[in-house]
């Protein structure tokens, strides 16, 4: 796979374990919404030690942005680029992935799976074409929640949470499982686009057969 050696440009907390990193975009480098890359930090001791990155930036912008959770206790990889500074620089490569915006339906994410439908609801909103989505986004606190004001703002009542492990009033409270999901959907016959932890994905995919969504409806990362 082609290499780009690129800077850091800014880096910002979005959660207390989220970070957003803008790096330099190559030359006619080009993705599509949904699409992540692998990446390493250009260092001897780290830079073949590749990690996959969904691009949540727009193809038509400047720069790159990719928006990482890190795992302080498990990855040393994500620990490390969480102590990149402006300067700095990563390794990406060519751009993969197979969720692709194939029409209006419901979003199903699991904690830092949201980060393909990033993109994905950046350019439909920009694009005025966000109607008829929906995103049910299943998380453990309410400060886990990546991107809650953004996303309010592009999907209005569209945009449902639920928390796993924390009681609240303003949110649900539930696993999204299928009793969850007979409730909060009614059209078993539309798009699904799912992604979150490998387990989280399988039993969303099995939920949805089960209730007559169509294999060729459900658009997962494979």
């Amino acid at each position: 796979m082609e290499e780009h050696i690129v800077k850091i440009l800014k880096t910002e907390k979005v959660t207390h374990d989220v970070k957003r990193f803008q790096v330099q975009k190559p030359e006619g480098y080009s993705f599509t919404p949904g699409q992540a890359t692998e990446a390493s930090i250009n260092t001897p001791e780290l830079k073949d030690e590749k990690r996959p990155f969904t691009i949540t930036s727009l193809n038509d912008e400047a720069e790159l942005e990719f928006t990482i959770k890190i795992y302080k206790e498990r990855d040393s990889v994500t620990k490390a680029f969480d102590e990149l500074k402006v300067g700095d620089e990563i390794i990406i490569h060519d751009v993969w992935g197979a969720i692709h915006y194939k029409g209006p339906g419901v979003f199903i994410a699991g904690g830092a799976g949201v980060t393909p439908f990033i993109a994905i609801f950046r350019q439909l909103y920009k694009n005025n074409k966000i109607e008829g989505n929906r995103l049910i986004f299943s998380n453990k606190t309410e400060k886990d929640i990546i991107l809650k004001d953004e996303f309010e703002k592009m999907l209005g009542s569209n945009f449902y949470n639920t928390l796993t492990r924390e009681k609240s009033d303003k949110y649900d409270n539930r696993r999204i499982d299928e009793s969850f999901l007979k409730e909060q959907v009614k059209d078993f016959n539309q798009n699904f686009y799912v992604c979150g932890p490998d387990k989280f994905v399988q039993d969303i995919q099995t939920i949805l057969s089960k209730l007559g969504a169509s294999p060729e409806s459900v658009v997962f990362e494979e």
